[in-house]
């Protein structure tokens, strides 16, 4: 039980030192303008794993509101709004970039 606490412990401290030098890298890409690696890799790792979960999420919801959509005459925007946002966030957005496009800096 103590080596289970002791390495749960570690692991703790692990992952906060990882986010710690990933915020520090990632505020230092805010000043060049370009994204930096630890942006990267965060973005690798964390970011375009929960678009795509919201890109999949979105549609679900999407496909589960389009008859009242249609009834609205807003299908299109719903669309938007929940499937291609997230999907071009996921798939366009440039590795550890903030807006999505090939030139999302």
């Amino acid at each position: 039980m103590k080596a289970f606490a002791r390495r749960q412990g570690r692991s703790i401290l692990i992952v906060a030192a990882l986010c710690a030098a990933l915020s520090g890298t990632a505020n230092a890409a805010e000043n060049t303008g370009k994204p930096s690696s630890g942006a990267m890799v965060a973005d690798m790792i964390i970011g375009r794993p929960l678009m795509l979960v919201a890109t999949a999420v979105g549609l679900t919801v999407y496909v589960a509101s389009l008859p009242f959509s249609l009834a609205g005459g807003n299908a299109e925007e719903a669309g938007q709004a929940l499937v291609v946002g997230p999907a071009k966030n996921t798939f366009v957005r440039c590795l550890g970039c903030k807006n999505a496009g090939y030139d999302g800096t």
